[in-house]
């Protein structure tokens, strides 16, 4: 029986684990700190599709990633008998100024082409007004649009069915506390920060931004970084509205009613920070304009701010799949800010060609293979 590898605790790494231990592999998962201690163990679970506009296959792809997460939470939530608080809410995109609704027009018949899956069609309405007063009025002077293929997901609950799953599996081993410092494919062991050693037959690098440094140290020729952290800001406040409320998203700022009684609010997006963990004034202005969009949060109380790094690739697309330089070594990062909708997928395409059979297709533009050539150009 093959021994995997995984390391990372995130999103990636336990969709990645739970398919693999499905598969029949035997699976040791290692994590530096906690399962989801990292950016996947934030606030917010947006699931978000691209615009329909202007298709191609990164588009397909997260569509199909979307449609199918469904069913696969569903079979998820069954097998555990928990919740991992999955909603298809759909989304309300306020629009401002008057050319933003011609140009959502025009996406509307985009929509009846592109977000059509084999038994719904799923649509991208226009409308004059929505939200019935969760959104504000005065935020949609020229109206709003309306998607149905939009939802949200709880990411501390979903992480923590993940972990239910594995642990009731045999074949899976899970070691929290000290993260992989080292690795070695060609002899296939790896290296703890604790000095202890792991031995694999096949290793899968899950890790968030602490992939990056992992990936550079075994793709040499490289002077620029494979990746890089993004910061990002969020809140959840404490407040009585109807959980089936739509996302709210306008100018970076999501609006999400989870099932709990809370409410989501993010998120920064910050290149240079000081403190990678410390919430500060950019979360403050994000908390003024989410109850100007959103006026019955105005008196909603705080009950936690949040701050943690995503893991950006070079390329911005997530890097995916087989080395190109060592076979038995696979990426899978870089999700950024859509990899709650595309991990499960992302997953079963790594397990599969793990096991070197037929398996989904992906964007050329996501394969480990691609960024690592596109990164030695640069240095050429």
């Amino acid at each position: 029986m093959s021994e995997l590898l995984v390391v990372g605790g995130g999103i990636m790494g336990l969709w990645a684990a739970l398919t693999a231990a499905r598969a029949g592999m035997t699976v040791h998962l290692v994590e530096r700190e906690r399962l989801g201690s990292g950016a996947s163990g934030g606030l917010l679970g947006a699931l978000m599709p691209h615009m329909p506009d202007r298709w191609n296959a990164k588009k397909q792809f997260q569509f199909d990633a979307l449609v199918s997460l469904e069913r696969e939470i569903a079979e998820l939530e069954a097998e555990t008998g928990t919740s991992t608080g999955y909603r298809r809410t759909g989304r309300l995109m306020p629009l401002g100024r008057p050319h933003l609704r011609d140009i959502a027009l025009g996406h509307e018949q985009d929509a009846l082409t592109n977000w059509r899956a084999a038994d719904r069609q799923f649509h991208w309405h226009v409308r004059d007004q929505g939200g019935d007063g969760w959104l504000s009025a005065n935020a949609a002077e020229h109206g709003v649009v309306f998607d149905t293929l939009a939802g949200r997901v709880s990411p501390r609950r979903v992480l923590a069915t993940l972990r239910t799953a594995l642990m009731e599996r045999p074949n899976v081993r899970i070691d929290e506390g000290a993260g992989i410092r080292a690795i070695d494919p060609a002899h296939g062991r790896a290296e703890r920060e604790d000095g202890s050693r792991v031995t694999f037959d096949h290793c899968i690098i899950a890790a968030g931004v602490g992939s990056f440094p992992l990936l550079d140290a075994l793709s040499v020729p490289l002077k620029t970084a494979s990746g890089t952290a993004v910061k990002g800001q969020a809140a959840l406040l404490k407040a009585d509205v109807d959980p089936e409320l739509p996302v709210i998203f306008t100018d970076g700022v999501y609006i999400i009613a989870h099932d709990d009684g809370h409410v989501a609010v993010g998120s920064t997006s910050e290149n240079r920070f000081a403190d990678p963990l410390a919430t500060d004034e950019q979360l403050d202005d994000l908390l003024r304009r989410a109850t100007i969009l959103a006026p019955c949060l105005q008196h909603a109380p705080v009950v936690e701010r949040w701050a943690g790094l995503r893991p950006k690739s070079a390329g911005r697309e997530p890097t995916v799949g087989r080395h190109p330089d060592h076979p038995n070594l696979f990426l899978l990062t870089g999700g950024f800010k859509v990899s709650f909708g595309i991990a499960h997928r992302l997953a079963q395409f790594v397990v599969d060609e793990i096991a070197e059979r037929d398996t989904i297709e992906i964007p050329e533009s996501f394969l480990c293979r691609n960024h690592i050539a596109a990164l030695r150009e640069k240095h050429l």
